[in-house]
């Protein structure tokens, strides 16, 4: 009996590449839809054990009529970081994510399993778009299985430079004399990449047990403050590369317009499901700095 087939979107990113890794190393069949001028860094050693396909050059359809598709993983996404137009975000997180959808379920795809993120709806144009997508799976979900995936504030290595923690580890090593941040009273679940794919895997596992339309929590399920989190990081740092005088000036930032103070993680529907986190704090940033330097 053949391995089944994943198709995976986002897999040049940082959930993306962790996630091709680990269904490799299951023995799942991968194919994957990215750009010609996608950057694959992460998935250099990989590349030639997937079938790749380019989805500016050729119709995305030809993935699924020369595949046979049994689910696709959707963790491509656009965050709008950088002043990106409205149309840019939705073409992106909700245009690209139909367009997927609706070759799986032409080409009777059995399962689609969608990455979403904890932020509440109105949050921003990227939470928006999101939230839009995961409407019309629902609405869809007579047609093709749908597992929708909430995310907390996932970290590790081969994380984007400009994402938060990386940022300021960057800061660390550059010695800057103080980074400024807000009071850092945010209460978030901050959760190792190895632990996110891990609950991808549990889900690939269970999906044929699941409802045609079924939601998750993915986070360890224990909130910490911005402050803190920051606090373990620059000790961390400290005792493990060198001593800086970086200092963590908390308040000195306003916090934006509609901050989001705390987020509500109910992961025991996953934890019914047999996934359980493995990687505690400490030791995910521990790792996540020895990437980064």
């Amino acid at each position: 009996m053949s391995s089944p087939t994943v198709l995976l979107t986002g897999a040049t990113g940082f959930l993306g590449s962790h996630l091709l890794k680990a269904l490799l190393a299951k023995e799942y069949n991968v194919v994957i839809l990215k750009r010609s001028t996608s950057d694959t860094w992460r998935i250099k050693p990989y590349i030639d054990r997937v079938v790749s396909y380019n989805i500016d050059i050729e119709p995305l359809s030809h993935a699924f009529e020369q595949q046979r598709i049994d689910c696709v993983i959707h963790t491509a996404c656009h965050y709008g970081r950088n002043g990106d137009s409205l149309h840019l975000i939705v073409e992106s997180n909700l245009m690209f994510g139909l367009k997927v959808l609706d070759a799986a379920i032409a080409h009777n795809v059995s399962t689609f399993i969608n990455t979403d993120s904890m932020l509440p709806r109105e949050l921003n144009p990227y939470s928006l778009s999101k939230k839009q997508l995961v409407d019309w799976l629902r609405q869809q979900s007579q047609k093709i299985q749908v597992i929708n995936l909430k995310l907390e504030h996932m970290y590790g290595p081969k994380d984007d430079a400009t994402k938060f923690v990386p940022w300021v580890v960057s800061q660390l090593s550059r010695n800057v004399a103080e980074i400024k941040l807000t009071k850092g009273e945010q209460q978030r679940d901050f959760i190792y990449i190895d632990d996110v794919v891990s609950a991808f895997l549990t889900i690939l596992d269970k999906a044929h047990s699941l409802a045609p339309f079924s939601e998750f929590d993915v986070g360890t399920g224990k909130l910490i403050s911005v402050k803190s989190f920051l606090l373990q990081l620059k000790q961390a740092y400290d005792d493990n590369f060198c001593t800086t005088s970086t200092v963590l000036a908390f308040g000195l930032l306003p916090y934006r317009d509609g901050e989001m103070m705390t987020v509500e993680v109910n992961n025991q529907a996953l934890l019914n499901l047999g996934w359980a986190p493995k990687i505690c704090l400490k030791q995910g940033i521990e790792i996540s700095l020895k990437d980064r330097l």
